[in-house]
C-alpha cells in the first residue's frame, strides 16, 4: 500500500500501482474527468501512470499553470507527427516549450514554407480528433538507440547516446507514432484541444553549433482555450504595430546598420528624447542626493581581473593592445570605476553613504543573432549608481532607492509588475558564508522597504545577490529594467576602506543600482509602450504650426517663434499641401500636438489645437495655446 497526502490535509491508502487516475475516481467521477496530471510532492506525473511512491498529491486541471506547460510540449509532439505524416522522411530532434508557446527542429533537405502552416495545422486538428493516447514507455537505452536508427531517426539516436548508461531512457507513444522524451503528457491527443497556431519558420544548428547541420525550426503557440488564443494573437498584433523599430523608423528616431551592429545612430529626433529622458534622470538623481561622476572609456586589464569581472565577462569585452604592449579592455561596467573614485583620499564614516551616479558609457559583445532593434545592443548607456555605504545603513539606502525607482516610473507611465530576489549563481565571487550575510540583509531591507519578493534562484551578479525590479507596459508584456545588487565582494577585492568611528579601517558595503537599466532598452520600451505617442513633456516634437493657405505663412512663423521661446520644441508645416494631408502625415509620425492657421486664425491671433488621436479642435489666442501646451509640456518632476 502506498499513503497519499491531499490538499485538505487527509490521508488514505492505496494499493501499490495505483495511477494518479485510479485515485482519482475513487474519489468521485468528475474528479478523474477534469484531471489531466497528478503533481506528487511537487512533481509532475502522467495521470495513468502507477504512482512511484506515497506522498503529497494534487489532481491538475486545465487551468493550472503547469497544465498550460504540458499542453505547449504535447502541441509540439503533434506538430512532429503531423509534419512526419505530411512529409515523410523528415527527421525529428527537439521540442522545447518556450515563453507562450513552442518549437521543433526538422532534419529535412527541402525547405518548409509558411505556406505548409495551413496544411500541418489540419493535420494537427485531425490528431486532436483522433484521440490518440499518450502511453509511456521505459525502454533498454541501447535498444532504444536501435529502434530509432532503424526508423532513419539519426539524431534521436545521438541524444539518446548522451544519455548515460544506467539511466532511465523514456518514450512516449501516440498512436503510430513515438518520441524520446521524459514526460510528462496528458492522457491523449484529445486533450490538447485545438487553441493552437503555427507562428514562424527560423533556422537552427543541430545543438546549437554553428559547425553542425542546419536544421528547419517551426514555432507556433498553444493554450488552455480558444479565448486565450484569441487574446494572445491580439497582444502580438498590436505589439507589432508597437515595435519600436517601426515606430522609430516612422518617426526617424535612430537607425541601426551592418557596420555598426548594436550601435545606435541617433537621429536628431531620437537624441531629443534621449537628452530630454537623460535631463529629467540627471535632475531626479541630483534631488536623490547623487554626485556624478565621469570614469575612463578604456582601463586596464589587470583592473579587470583584479574585481573578477574579467573571468566572468572576459569573453564580452572588446580588448585592445597597444604597442608599448598594454591591455586593454572597454568597459563593460561602470563599477570598478567608481571604487577607483572613491579610494582617492581618506573617507570617514561621516562621508557615508556617498551615492555616486554616472551615465556610463559600456560596451559588451552580443552575438550578432542576439541583436534586437535598440533593445539588446553591442553599446548602451547605464543610468548608473553605485552607493558607498555601512552594514547598518543598507536598509535605509534600499528603502530610498525604492521610493526614487516608484517616483520614476510613475513619471514615465510605467507600471511595476513586480520584484524578485535573485540568489547566488553557480560561477560566483565570495564565500557561502558572505552569499548568506548578504543574501539575508537585502532580503530584510526590501521588506523594510515594503518590498513583496519572489525568489529566483541561480540568477544573482556573480558578486552578489540583487532585487530586479520589473515593469509592466500597456499591453501586458514583463520587462526587468531597474537593479539594486548589494555587494561585499568588490570593495574587498579592489581595496575600498573607510575610517569606522572606532579609528580603525572598514570595508564599505556596495549597493551597485538602476532604475531604467540601460536608455536604449528603456526608450525601446518606452517607444512601444506608447506606441510612439509619447506624453508631451517626452515627445521629441511637441507640436507643429500647419498652415491651411499660403496667406498664413508669416502668422504661421510668428506663432512657431512665440512657441520655441516658450520652450516648446515646434516644426512649421508652410507646404503648399492641403491640410487634411498634413495633418494625416503628423499624426502618422506621432506629433500630438497639430496647430492649425489659415487667414481667420492669422486675423484674428488664434490657433486652431488638434491632438494626436482626436477629430475635434479648440480654436484659443496664441498666448492661451502657450499657456496650456508649456504646463502640459513641463516635465513631472519641475510641476508645482
Amino acid at each position: 500500500m502506498i499513503d497519499l497526502i491531499f490538499p485538505d490535509g487527509s490521508a488514505r491508502q492505496y494499493p501499490q500501482g495505483s495511477s494518479g487516475r485510479d485515485v482519482a475516481a475513487a474519489i468521485s467521477k468528475s474528479l478523474e474527468k477534469r484531471t489531466l496530471l497528478v503533481r506528487l510532492d511537487g512533481q509532475l506525473i502522467d495521470f495513468d501512470r502507477p504512482l512511484p511512491h506515497g506522498g503529497r498529491v494534487e489532481f491538475v486541471d486545465r487551468n493550472d499553470p503547469d497544465a498550460l506547460d504540458t499542453i505547449r510540449h504535447d502541441t509540439a509532439h503533434i506538430l512532429a507527427e503531423a509534419v512526419q505524416e505530411l512529409f515523410p522522411g523528415t527527421q525529428v530532434t527537439i521540442g522545447p516549450n518556450v515563453e507562450d508557446g513552442f518549437y521543433y527542429d526538422f532534419a529535412r533537405a527541402e525547405p518548409f514554407s509558411t505556406d505548409d502552416f495551413a496544411a500541418i495545422e489540419k493535420k494537427m486538428r485531425e490528431i486532436v480528433d483522433r484521440d490518440e493516447k499518450i502511453i509511456r514507455e521505459e525502454v533498454d537505452r541501447d535498444a532504444a538507440i536501435a529502434d530509432f536508427k532503424a526508423m532513419g531517426e539519426d539524431y534521436k539516436a545521438l541524444i539518446i547516446e548522451s544519455i548515460p548508461a544506467g539511466e532511465t531512457v523514456t518514450v512516449y507513444r501516440q498512436g503510430a507514432w513515438k518520441d524520446l522524451c521524459r514526460g510528462p503528457h496528458l492522457p491523449s491527443t484529445r486533450h490538447i484541444g485545438k487553441a493552437f497556431k503555427l507562428t514562424k519558420l527560423a533556422g537552427a544548428y543541430w545543438r546549437g553549433d554553428q559547425n553542425n547541420a542546419q536544421l528547419q525550426r517551426i514555432y507556433g503557440t498553444a493554450w488552455a482555450s480558444e479565448e486565450d488564443l484569441a487574446a494572445y494573437l491580439k497582444r502580438v498584433e498590436e505589439a507589432e504595430k508597437r515595435d519600436h523599430r517601426k515606430v522609430g523608423k516612422i518617426m526617424d528616431l535612430f537607425h541601426i546598420q551592418e557596420e555598426g551592429k548594436g550601435m545606435v545612430f541617433w537621429h536628431p529626433k531620437g537624441w531629443t528624447l534621449y537628452r530630454t529622458l537623460e535631463s529629467y534622470m540627471r535632475r531626479r538623481t541630483e534631488a536623490g542626493g547623487y554626485v556624478e561622476v565621469k570614469t575612463p572609456q578604456i582601463l586596464d586589464r589587470s583592473l579587470w581581473e583584479k574585481s573578477g569581472h574579467w573571468e566572468k565577462f572576459g569573453h564580452a569585452m572588446f580588448v585592445c593592445e597597444t604597442d608599448e604592449g598594454e591591455s586593454l579592455a572597454v568597459k563593460p561596467m561602470n563599477c570598478p570605476g567608481h571604487v577607483q573614485i572613491f579610494n582617492v583620499g581618506q573617507k570617514s564614516y561621516r562621508e557615508l553613504p556617498l551615492r555616486m551616479a554616472e551615465f556610463g558609457s559600456c560596451h559588451r559583445f552580443e552575438p550578432s543573432g542576439g541583436l534586437h532593434g535598440i533593445m539588446r545592443v553591442r553599446a548602451f548607456t547605464q543610468d548608473d549608481g553605485h552607493i558607498f555605504c555601512r552594514e547598518d545603513q543598507i536598509e535605509a539606502e534600499t528603502t530610498t532607492f525604492v521610493k526614487l525607482l516608484y517616483q520614476v516610473y510613475a513619471d514615465l507611465g510605467v507600471e511595476l509588475h513586480s520584484v524578485k530576489l535573485a540568489l547566488r549563481p553557480d560561477l560566483r565571487a565570495g564565500s557561502d558564508e558572505i552569499w548568506d550575510l548578504a543574501e539575508g540583509k537585502l532580503e530584510r531591507a526590501a521588506i523594510s522597504a515594503g518590498v513583496q519578493v519572489e525568489h529566483l534562484p541561480g540568477e544573482g551578479a556573480f558578486y552578489g545577490p540583487k532585487l530586479e525590479f520589473h515593469l509592466k507596459d500597456a499591453i501586458g508584456r514583463t520587462w526587468q529594467c531597474g537593479t539594486l545588487q548589494l555587494d561585499f565582494v568588490t570593495p574587498q577585492r579592489l581595496g575600498a576602506e573607510y575610517v569606522g568611528e572606532d579609528g580603525q579601517k572598514h570595508m564599505p558595503v556596495m549597493l551597485h543600482r538602476a532604475i531604467l537599466g540601460t536608455f536604449e532598452r528603456f526608450l525601446g520600451i518606452l517607444i512601444e509602450n506608447f506606441g510612439g505617442a509619447f506624453p508631451l513633456w517626452l515627445a521629441p516634437v511637441q507640436a507643429v504650426v500647419a498652415t491651411i493657405t499660403s496667406d498664413a505663412d508669416d502668422f504661421a512663423g510668428d506663432v512657431a517663434r512665440r512657441f520655441k521661446a516658450a520652450g516648446l520644441r515646434v516644426e512649421s508645416d508652410l507646404r503648399n499641401e492641403k491640410v487634411g494631408y498634413k495633418i494625416r502625415e503628423h499624426s502618422l509620425a506621432k506629433v500630438p500636438v497639430i496647430a492649425v492657421v489659415g487667414r481667420k486664425e492669422a486675423e484674428e491671433g488664434k490657433v486652431a489645437i488638434r491632438r494626436l488621436g482626436s477629430q475635434d479642435q479648440t480654436i484659443v489666442t496664441v498666448e492661451e495655446a502657450i499657456a496650456l501646451l508649456t504646463a502640459e509640456a513641463t516635465p513631472p518632476d519641475l510641476r508645482a
